[in-house]
């Protein structure tokens, strides 16, 4: 049985159900999820994210009406696991990557870590966890080796298959 799976930010303050997510691949490392957005929008149709749950991040291939590639975003997140209630929060460590076709990079939401630092949203440990991941993934794309391997050949084999 798939498990039930959230959303937990801290800014807005939230948790939200993401259970109705298309589960693509589950196992103790890597959850594959399809989505589409909760809000209707216009800058976007949906997405695929691969959630590294033990690398601290959450990578979203996001894409247009078409199914065109539009840009990737990437969370630092938490993961916490309920094996009772089978279930897996992704917890918003705030700060967050996107990184469009061309190769431009932008950080956003640096100061959302911040702010919650200092009003105690987060602690010090999540602080520096965020961090601490925004450099492995930059550090990941200075060598060249972003996307992960994982990521591009789970995508050059759904490509393929929703042909």
């Amino acid at each position: 049985m798939n498990p039930k799976i959230y959303r937990k930010r801290y800014i807005p303050d939230e948790i939200i159900d993401i259970s109705s997510d298309e589960i693509l691949y589950y196992d103790n490392e890597i959850l594959v999820t399809r989505w589409e957005p909760i809000h209707p929008r216009n800058d976007f149709s949906g997405g695929i994210s691969f959630a590294f749950v033990l690398e601290g991040y959450k990578i979203g291939y996001f894409y247009g009406q078409n199914k065109e590639f539009l840009f990737w975003y990437i969370d630092f997140i938490e993961t916490e696991f309920d094996k009772e209630k089978n279930s897996i929060t992704l917890v918003d460590l705030l700060v967050d990557v996107k990184i469009f076709p061309d190769g431009r990079k932008v950080v956003l939401d640096r100061d959302e870590l911040e702010e919650a630092l200092k009003k105690g949203f987060i602690d010090k440990h999540q602080y520096e966890l965020a961090l601490k991941n925004l450099k492995k993934v930059d550090d990941m794309i200075g060598e060249g080796k972003f996307p992960p391997e994982f990521v591009s050949e789970f995508m050059r084999k759904l490509r393929n298959h929703e042909k």
